[in-house]
């Protein structure tokens, strides 16, 4: 509800292409089609308890990962619901290790779609909140056809759009084109997503922090002062921190964005000739980094925004920090100390 009026995520959409008076509504068209492969994948996950459909296959993704049941259905769905309607050159998928190429039957469009089509899988058979993450970004190729590796590998900064599906106690979409942050909230009975979270602003500080303090051990020397620091006492700061940790990204964040705090997940020293961060900065770091940003908050690696990095390869991984403004400014304070 805005303003005690019914607003539907088309007739939000309806309103924002408004503002573009060359706007084709080919944007719009697209992004409907693909609310809706998030509402089918809302109804497997709401059901996934009663059916077939949990659990691991015998399948690793391009990351090594075991692939679960409901992912490889969610990319599926993604992929059906998009690839006819004319709007996308090509997708790129967390699951998928090459580009994924519109069928050459269909026409092509503009724009590319980025996804992970199920964060948090791994907590499916634990009745945790899981999401979708996603991404936009307009084709830089000319000449129309399929989409290439040039127009996936853009800059954050390039994103036309970002956004997030939650699957929780009740299904939420959340979505940036650069103009604030809105939350549209999923009514089953009617089958519409509803405005419920306006113009979304992440408080500049929190009093949470979300990291995997099993890791701690292998963690760089400014993220171990950084987190002693928000456990440390001071009233005029806020602290002690209190820490929440999911151990879903999408879910840790959705909770960060709307109360303040800040999440975590730094590079992997467990090998130290050859550290590595976790997620993907094409299909995670960066659409939630627009989102961040769009809403007052920051995303950074420590030394670097995350908005301005172009991946190199459609499965690169980055270290993340994001959330309210302060906690993420003093992170990178503590991180550069040690930085080379």
């Amino acid at each position: 509800m805005a303003d005690g009026k019914l607003v539907t995520l088309t007739r939000h959409l309806i309103e924002e292409q408004k503002k573009y008076p060359d706007s084709r509504g080919e944007f719009s068209n697209m992004f409907l089609d693909l609310t809706l492969a998030m509402k089918i994948i809302s109804r497997e996950v709401m059901k996934a308890g009663l059916v077939n459909i949990l659990g691991e296959t015998s399948d690793t993704n391009i990351q090594g990962e075991t692939v679960m049941k409901l992912d490889r259905f969610a990319d599926d769905r993604i992929f059906k619901a998009m690839d006819h309607g004319g709007h996308l050159c090509c997708m790129a998928s967390e699951e998928c290790e090459n580009l994924i190429k519109i069928p050459s039957r269909f026409s092509k469009g503009d724009y590319v779609l980025v996804f992970d089509p199920l964060d948090g899988s791994s907590n499916i058979d634990k009745n945790v909140s899981i999401g979708t993450i996603f991404a936009v970004l307009k084709r830089v190729t000319k000449g129309g056809g399929d989409g290439t590796l040039e127009d996936a590998l853009q800059p954050g900064l390039k994103q036309v759009a970002a956004g997030y599906c939650i699957f929780g106690s009740s299904t939420m979409l959340v979505y940036t084109t650069g103009s604030g942050v809105h939350g549209f909230t999923l009514d089953p009975s009617v089958g519409e997503f509803l405005l419920s979270h306006e113009n979304i602003q992440c408080p500049r500080q929190g009093k949470t922090y979300s990291i995997n303090e099993g890791n701690s051990l292998f963690w760089d020397q400014g993220t171990k002062d950084f987190v002693n620091f928000l456990k440390q006492q001071d009233a005029e700061t806020g602290r002690p921190y209190s820490l929440r940790y999911i151990g879903s990204l999408v879910a840790d964040f959705h909770r960060n964005l709307l109360a303040g705090g800040v999440f975590l997940y730094p590079v992997d020293y467990k090998n130290p000739k050859k550290p590595s961060p976790k997620l993907r900065l094409l299909y995670e770091a960066a659409p939630l980094a627009f989102i961040a940003e769009q809403a007052g908050g920051k995303a950074s690696t420590g030394n670097r925004r995350i908005m301005e990095l172009t991946p190199n390869s459609l499965h690169e991984r980055v270290p993340l920090v994001i959330g309210s403004s302060w906690e993420v400014e003093k992170y990178e304070e503590f991180y550069q100390k040690y930085a080379n």
